[in-house]
């Protein structure tokens, strides 16, 4: 099967079908900020450059840009995590509200910072990031009000994705919980790894790993990139031990300008090449990924037809400035203009 086999009408019926479909998101959720400007002549200071403001922007990140992904493409989102009482929640909530995401399961911890990921572009170039956030393990009281917020949703949900940003939220017991409550109702549950965290990730329906988590994931050193995935032995060596250890029913390892790599037990591997045109900002693509695929699952596609549905949404995304999303007249456009 080739990239090419999803016709214009299949992703229609399939985006369509989504729309009635429900998505719980749970994890670390962030506020990205940016800070758009010019550079004109360096610092007398130290020899940085010096941006001139020219305006700011504030978007959802992290988990709350995945459910922002959801409702962009008219999929019904609740998202789960933790904030702060401070600026920058009331800002993201104000955010969230404005673009009908559900957020009534992100719980609010004064102990806690609402992670802000600040950006300071100029000439649509990325000069500097600043983070400002908590990274400590969510407390088990904070946990548990999370988790029974959860479970009043669950009944009504066709998926859950976890975004796993490294800040907190996806601890072990969150996971291993979320794991049995999905497992028991036979529900979808799609999860964006973070290897640093050493989480015990066995039995997930997707996982989502870039190529350097994968890497990580499956601890083996990275060798040299290759044109052609399959021609790649690490790459290969890679995607067989996550299989094999992890168990999970789909592995989708994102390889940037060279696509993705949809993996299952028993089957030859199926690579997705890039579609691309042009890339100006990665910036949550990852996040649109692990989104549309997992609302094409939940609107019965098959995985082949969600890693292509979400290839093309990547591809759109990554021409944009910023934390960008697609819509479904732009998703669909993308198949009739090749």
């Amino acid at each position: 099967m080739s990239a090419n086999e999803l016709s214009a009408a299949r992703a229609r019926e399939i985006l369509s079908a989504a729309q009635s479909t429900r998505v719980l998101v749970v994890g670390d959720v962030m506020l990205d900020q940016f800070l758009w400007g010019n550079v004109s002549r360096i610092s007398p200071e130290a020899p940085v450059p010096v941006v001139d403001f020219s305006r700011e922007s504030f978007m959802p990140g992290g988990a709350a840009n995945v459910a922002r992904n959801l409702v962009c493409l008219k999929t019904p989102a609740e998202l789960f995590g933790a904030i702060g009482q401070d600026d920058a929640a009331r800002k993201l909530l104000k955010l969230l509200g404005e673009q009908n995401i559900g957020c009534t399961g992100l719980v609010k911890d004064a102990a806690r910072h609402t992670s802000i990921k600040t950006r300071i572009v100029a000439h649509q170039q990325q000069v500097v990031r600043v983070d400002r956030e908590t990274r400590g393990a969510l407390d088990a009281q904070t946990t548990a009000k999370l988790l029974a917020e959860f479970k009043t949703k669950l009944g009504e949900t066709d998926a859950v994705i976890v975004g796993d940003y490294g800040k907190g939220v996806v601890t072990q017991p969150l996971l291993d919980e979320i794991k049995s409550l999905c497992r028991a109702r036979g529900v979808w549950l799609s999860l964006d790894p973070k290897p640093v965290h050493h989480l015990n990730l066995n039995g997930l329906s997707l996982i989502t790993p870039n190529r350097k988590e994968a890497f990580e994931l499956a601890d083996l050193p990275d060798g040299t990139k290759h044109e052609n995935p399959f021609a790649d032995k690490q790459l290969m060596l890679v995607a067989e031990r996550l299989l094999q250890e992890l168990r999970p029913a789909l592995l989708l390892i994102t390889l940037g300008e060279l696509g993705m790599l949809l993996c299952q037990r028993g089957q030859k591997p199926f690579h997705i090449p890039t579609v691309a045109q042009e890339v100006f900002d990665v910036s949550g693509a990852g996040d649109t990924v692990i989104a549309t695929f997992t609302l094409a699952i939940a609107a019965g596609a098959s995985p082949m037809e969600a890693a292509i549905l979400s290839n093309h949404a990547a591809g759109i995304v990554v021409g944009k400035r910023g934390t960008a999303t697609t819509s479904p007249e732009e998703l669909l456009k993308s198949f009739t203009a090749r």
